[in-house]
């Protein structure tokens, strides 16, 4: 399988047996968007990498103790699409299962918490959780590219 966006993010993929993957699918090897490859179509390598680059940058720059990234992985929205408890008892899921996205996975240095980031070209999200257990939402954000 070739990736328009040369990250090899297929051989990490789970559901790689039953996917034709991104080049075959136009980018949409899940049904939904990809981060990487709707910014490799539209700008390029060039433009993916910069992509990536401001995406750790404002993450690192949310003033969020413990929270900081050296890199991110693209990652399939159903691996990373928490339900969020709300104050009113029910839950919301923030992202779409179809779509890919940039993110990972912050040990925090005491305790049994991580954080978790989730990020697009439109919105990152921060979240903590124990082992994937309690998921809270630190941070959802629109972002405003320059």
């Amino acid at each position: 399988m070739a990736e328009l966006c040369k990250m090899d993010c297929c051989k990490n993929c789970p559901r790689w047996a039953e996917c034709p993957g991104c080049s075959e699918t136009g980018g949409r090897p899940l049904g939904g968007d990809c981060v990487a490859a709707e910014r490799v179509k539209a700008e390029g390598p060039e433009g993916l990498a910069a992509l990536k680059a401001a995406l750790i940058g404002e993450i690192n720059g949310l003033g969020i103790p413990d929270l900081h990234v050296d890199d991110l992985n693209l990652l399939p929205g159903y691996y990373v699409n928490l339900e969020y408890p709300l104050p009113n008892g029910q839950t919301v899921k923030l992202l779409r299962d179809e779509n890919i996205y940039f993110g990972g996975q912050i040990e925090r240095p005491f305790g049994d918490r991580c954080y978790g980031v989730a990020a697009d070209a439109g919105y990152i999200l921060v979240c903590e959780y124990a082992c994937g257990a309690d998921p809270e939402i630190v941070l959802y954000k629109r972002r405003r590219e320059v």
